[in-house]
Parts: C-alpha cells; sequence; structure tokens
C-alpha cells in the first residue's frame, strides 16, 4: 500500500530552503522601503520650491517665507520640522527631518538652491545605498 503525504526530512528540507529565501529577501526589502520614504521625504519637500523662486523674484523677505507661506505643511507623512530659510542673496534651503523606519528616522534632507539658481539634494546623513536618485 502506497503512503500519503510528505516525510519528516522532507518538510524540514522546504523549510530550510523557506529560511534561506527570508534571510536574502528581508534585507533587500528593507532597502527599499528606506530608499522610497527617503523618496517620498523630498518629493514633499520639492513642492515647495516653485513657491521660494516666486518668493526670491518678488524679493519677500527672509522672515515671511516660512513652510506654510510655500504651500508646505510643518509636518507631512514622511517629514517633520520642515523648516524654509531664504537668504537675500538669492540662496534658499527647503529642509526636514525624515520620518520612517530606523535607518533614516529623524535625520535631515535638504533641497539647496545655490546663488547659481541651481537646486541640490543634500542626503548626506543617509547611507547612498538609501538615497533617492540625484541625492548626494
Amino acid at each position: 500500500m502506497p503512503t500519503r503525504g510528505f516525510t519528516l526530512v522532507e518538510v524540514m528540507i522546504v523549510l530550510a530552503i523557506t529560511a534561506v529565501l527570508a534571510a536574502t529577501a528581508i534585507p533587500i526589502y528593507q532597502n527599499f522601503v528606506a530608499k522610497s520614504q527617503l523618496t517620498t521625504a523630498l518629493a514633499e519637500i520639492e513642492s515647495g520650491r516653485s513657491m521660494v523662486e516666486t518668493a526670491l523674484a518678488d524679493a519677500a523677505g527672509s522672515t515671511l517665507v516660512t513652510a506654510a507661506y510655500v504651500g508646505l505643511s510643518t509636518t507631512t507623512v514622511r517629514c517633520e520640522n520642515v523648516q524654509v530659510s531664504l537668504n537675500s542673496n538669492g540662496r534658499a534651503a527647503l529642509t526636514c527631518d525624515v520620518i520612517g523606519g530606523s535607518v533614516v528616522n529623524g535625520r535631515t534632507l535638504s533641497l539647496q538652491r545655490t546663488a547659481a539658481d541651481v537646486w541640490e539634494c543634500d542626503a548626506f546623513a543617509f547611507d547612498a545605498r538609501y538615497r533617492p536618485n540625484g541625492c548626494e
């Protein structure tokens, strides 16, 4: 009479293979999540760039330009403590403290406008593998 089902050895082999796959996939997934959290945070503060440019063109005083002035909330889904700074020489910055997993939480992400009218992403506080494309 033939037996039905799996033997204990077969079940243990399947469990071992599953454990190896999980041990490989979980760190990759965590890296993906951290990068997506940073990309989302960058997108949230990037929306204030056009209003900062408008404020610079209108020669708005640096004390008048706040996160609310440029259309940003001080706390978003992935950013808290969103701040805007503006200098008379044309420099500006949009910064936030990132809300997310342990590898990105609480670190500062910023968009800096140079005097040459170029916006640069500053993500030096984060490991290079988590930085959004175009951020240094």
